[in-house]
């Protein structure tokens, strides 16, 4: 069993701002050596809130934070062993790319030649070797923010904290940026703490994701565990689309939902089917363990690599699918058609 202490803990920590409920409230984590760790949620659930106690930007109402096994206790934000990377660069205007990035560590006494050293290292590392004499105002948002990246990195903290540091830019250099951090982390070996509402960017790029809503944790998991086999309602929802079928289970593999009887995985409350697990087609074969339901296509949405399908059943009830695009012409709007799933692709939602 390995000895080595996790990078960060954070251990029942509670937060309160005056006498509302609290925006953290009681949560418990570890991130390990190496890890890309994300907390995602909505807005106001305590995940940026949470960061900023491990920085030590606000100090816990109650609970501890632990980096490499030291407690943090009210350690300021510069003598921890964490850097933050903030939504803004916030870079120096008057400096050139290389000295915004030397300026901690010329705070901290390094030798020149320590300094020209990690400065060169790091602009390769994000991508801006030849650009250290530039200026703020001669680079793009997305280079700002890798300058920014490599700000943070050159002091070599234990955990690199990262608050929505890509909400600002446009879809496309996000998605430039999400690869850069995922090649940065693995390269550099530092454990990254990243702070999103962004569902697809948190599942792209983390070894494992803590979904966070009203102040607590409902799940904790790697990617393909909170999207595939979400636990609560809440992350079914927010994490992706789905489909819910709120019914009883009767005890022999199926589920009563206002006049259906549902082939159902096992006991619970509900059944949750994501899109692209829903087959349409004009007629399909009925096969066992599977769901087949009569229904209308009410609207077809092209995606580009996906076609989107909302189907109403004959009850009201809508349900989603998204297929592969084929090159075959989308089925049409008020077309009958049958839609249905396989039960073991499905999920039951247990409370």
């Amino acid at each position: 069993m390995s000895t080595v202490a996790p990078d960060a803990e954070v251990r029942e920590v509670v937060k309160r701002f005056g006498d509302g409920p609290p925006a953290v409230d009681g949560i418990s984590f570890t991130v390990a050596r190496g890890e890309f760790f994300s907390l995602l949620g909505p807005s106001g659930c305590g995940k940026t809130t949470t960061l900023r106690i491990i920085a030590g930007l606000e100090t816990p109402t109650a609970g501890q934070v632990f980096v490499r096994g030291e407690e943090m206790g009210r350690r300021p934000p510069y003598r921890r062993p964490t850097n933050t990377v903030f939504q803004r660069p916030a870079l120096f205007p008057h400096l050139s790319v290389a000295d915004n990035i030397a300026f901690g560590l010329r705070v901290d006494g390094l030798s020149r030649r320590e300094i020209r050293t990690r400065v060169a290292e790091v602009l390769e590392l994000v991508d801006l070797a030849g650009y250290e004499h530039r200026r703020p105002h001669e680079l793009s948002g997305g280079q700002q923010q890798r300058v920014s990246l490599a700000r943070a990195l050159v002091k070599r903290p234990a955990v690199l904290l990262l608050d929505e540091p890509l909400s600002a830019l446009d879809l496309r250099l996000r998605v430039q940026m999400q690869e850069l951090l995922q090649r940065v982390q693995a390269e550099s070996g530092t454990t990254f703490v990243y702070v999103t509402h962004d569902q697809t960017e948190a599942l792209a790029m983390s070894h494992r994701v803590a979904i966070m809503n009203r102040g607590r944790i409902e799940q904790l998991g790697p990617p393909e565990e909170i999207y595939g086999r979400p636990r609560t309602r809440f992350v079914a929802t927010f994490v992706g689309d789905i489909n819910i079928f709120d019914g009883t289970s009767d005890g022999n593999g199926c589920l009563l939902s206002d006049g259906l009887r549902l082939a159902v995985p096992g006991r619970g409350v509900a059944t949750l089917v994501r899109p692209e697990r829903v087959v349409v087609a004009p007629q399909l074969e009925r096969r066992p363990g599977w769901n087949v339901l009569d229904a209308v296509v009410e609207s077809t949405v092209f995606h580009g690599a996906n076609v989107r399908y909302r189907l109403r059943l004959a009850d009201g009830r809508i349900v989603v699918s998204e297929r592969p695009n084929d090159g075959s012409s989308p089925i049409g709007v008020g077309e009958s058609v049958q839609l249905g799933w396989d039960a073991k692709s499905a999920v039951m939602l247990e409370a």
